[in-house]
């Protein structure tokens, strides 16, 4: 278990996993997407997050696809799997049952529905702090979980808790990030959760993006925080601007429908979903078809 927790800086990948169309994992084309992603640049990948369709996974599989991105990352890069959810003590639970010997990192999404105080976020990830033996990324996305994570609840788990090591911010709430990024302890990482603001964020401090567009755009993404890290915002720009458009595609039907109907474009998967989710409408798809080919 590696406990550097400057592992999280750069271009983390939300992978998506592909199903076959019985809707069965596909562990092949699961293989071909993790070459693709590490052979354009990336720098870590990211396992059963919302974009890998976690949610309608059993624990079975999760074991599986935990077992393979290991096995085929083969320490070539970080592996980081979610483990989250609104039942602290089932995380718990699922934290001393994985197999996280070879994992850098949990991502560990803000607990939905339930709709918790912000002190009940603190105890939360606190809980999820003492079991975990991987540095712990919080993940902030109140457009999914019906909760914001505020600054000062962040700062205070950053500050606490050595092993929570960095916090992905899909708020889209600047100022409040920009509070985080100034107020953090050194070796916090502050990363984008939102493709469209991860230039932004970065100009106001923040160290790379936990991506889904970057699943079919690897080699631009990375570039682009390659350069904004190295302060070259007029190159980190350019590329913004050129991945625009997939930004805006891929999220037009929601995620991860666009991300799946890319990847079945760029032919790495076939276009299949586990419902509730499917698989996005014909306009849409023929747009983003246009964009990746």
């Amino acid at each position: 278990m590696n406990m550097n927790t400057n592992r999280f800086k750069g271009t983390g990948v939300a992978v998506i996993t592909p199903f076959k169309q019985d809707k069965s994992i596909d562990f092949e084309a699961f293989g071909n997407v993790i070459e693709f992603l590490i052979q354009n640049g990336i720098d870590y990948i990211v396992a059963l997050g919302t974009t890998g369709e976690s949610a309608t996974m059993n624990k079975d599989e999760k074991g599986q696809v935990i077992e393979f991105a290991v096995s085929r990352v083969n320490a070539r890069i970080p592996v980081v799997v979610g483990i989250g959810g609104n039942n602290t003590t089932q995380i718990v639970d699922a934290i001393e049952h994985s197999n996280l010997e070879k994992v850098d990192g949990i991502l560990s999404v803000a607990p939905y529905y339930n709709k918790p105080q912000q002190g009940g976020l603190y105890e939360h990830y606190k809980a999820i702090s003492q079991a975990s033996p991987a540095p712990i990324i919080v993940y902030n996305v109140p457009g999914r979980t019906g909760v914001n994570i505020t600054a000062e609840t962040t700062l205070r788990l950053a500050h606490d808790f050595e092993n929570i090591a960095a916090v992905k911010e899909a708020s889209g709430n600047l100022p409040q990030i920009m509070e985080i990024v100034h107020n953090k302890p050194n070796d916090f990482t502050v990363v984008s959760g939102d493709d469209n603001l991860t230039l932004p964020i970065m100009a106001i401090g923040g160290e790379g993006a936990i991506s889904v567009v970057a699943n079919a755009f690897p080699a631009a993404y990375s570039n682009m925080v390659n350069a904004a890290l190295k302060g070259d915002f007029m190159q980190a720009r350019k590329l913004h601007y050129q991945l625009l458009a997939a930004m805006k595609a891929f999220f037009a039907d929601g995620n991860p429908a666009g991300i799946k109907a890319a990847m079945a474009a760029r032919g790495l998967c076939v276009n299949a979903l586990r419902l509730p989710l499917v698989p996005v409408k014909k306009e849409i798809d023929e747009w983003i078809q246009s964009i990746v080919q």
